[in-house]
């Protein structure tokens, strides 16, 4: 748990040594085989994971046709938000693409981290605003970047993905077509 500890350190900025053994405690390990899925559309979210191995994918299915929203990887959280958070219907389908390990906290347990934390609640509204601002930031590309700059600035970044993971999911998760990832890509090879 002590690999857990330290990313809640670092998400969460808690420094206190039985808080976060506390919260540790709250998160147990899970396992899912490759294709398993971890939350499917329709259905209610109740839990948060953090990934310690492995690739999850988050999608949806618009209109016959997969639509991938991330790849998630070791080191990332977990879940569809506005499920987990106020109890809707699941936006997303997350499933795994390899054999992942996780650590899972429930929405009960993590409700209760108010209590255990006694400054949780501004620690989750920061852990929350930094994933306002991933999202922001991911938005300003799409809408500011070429196909091209895209292709470049996630290869850049992710380019253990580009082995591991079927690129059509790569190319819907930047918005292009996979002939039009294609293109791009045997032009950056070349």
């Amino acid at each position: 748990m002590k690999e857990l500890e330290q990313y809640i350190e670092s998400y969460f900025g808690i420094a206190h040594l039985d808080a976060l053994q506390t919260m540790s405690q709250m998160f147990k390990p899970v396992k899912l085989s490759k294709g398993d899925f971890y939350l499917q559309t329709g259905n209610y979210c109740d839990k948060m994971s953090f990934i310690r191995s492995g690739l999850l994918r988050i999608f949806v299915n618009n209109d016959g046709k997969e639509v991938t929203q991330w790849i998630s990887s070791k080191g990332y959280f977990i879940t569809d938000l506005a499920s987990f958070i106020f109890d809707t219907p699941a936006r997303w389908t997350i499933q795994a693409l390899t054999d992942v390990e996780i650590f899972t906290i429930n929405k009960q347990n993590y409700q209760k981290l108010g209590e255990i934390v006694p400054q949780w609640h501004v620690l989750e509204k920061l852990f929350i605003a930094k994933c306002f601002i991933f999202l922001e930031d991911r938005i300003f590309s799409h809408l500011s970047m070429s196909a091209e700059e895209r292709y470049q600035h996630f290869f850049e970044n992710n380019k253990e993905l580009f082995h591991q993971v079927p690129l059509q999911y790569i190319a819907s998760m930047l918005g292009m077509t996979p002939e039009t990832f294609s293109r791009i890509r045997k032009k950056q090879l070349s």
